[in-house]
């Protein structure tokens, strides 16, 4: 029998000031039930300015990702991003965040 594949789920941005102490693991799991793992790690930032003029070195700026092994990724989009929706909602002003669906196989 094979082995499902690590599929991405969904990728995008999550950013806030670099003056606020604000540690994403208190508001975003690492895991969610079945299989999956909700990464973010700090980057440079990809562009200058967001889209409202702010420069993007005041931000942290992490590249987000979730990914998983499940046999059926497809039907665990909508559930994840809505629960990911209310997880990201919780955090304090300030924090932005572009989450995009991206099924790909990794």
């Amino acid at each position: 029998m094979n082995e499902p594949k690590a599929t991405r789920l969904l990728q995008g941005y999550i950013w806030y000031p670099k003056d606020a102490d604000i540690d994403l693991g208190d508001y975003l799991p690492r895991t969610l039930e079945p299989d999956i793992h909700v990464l973010w790690d700090e980057v440079r930032p990809p562009f200058a300015f967001f889209d409202d003029g702010t420069l993007a070195a005041t931000q942290h700026i992490f590249q987000f990702t979730v990914l998983t092994r499940s046999e059926n990724p497809e039907g665990l989009t909508p559930w994840l991003a809505e629960v990911l929706q209310e997880k990201l909602e919780t955090t304090p002003p300030g924090v932005g965040w572009q989450v995009l669906e991206d099924l790909r196989e990794l």
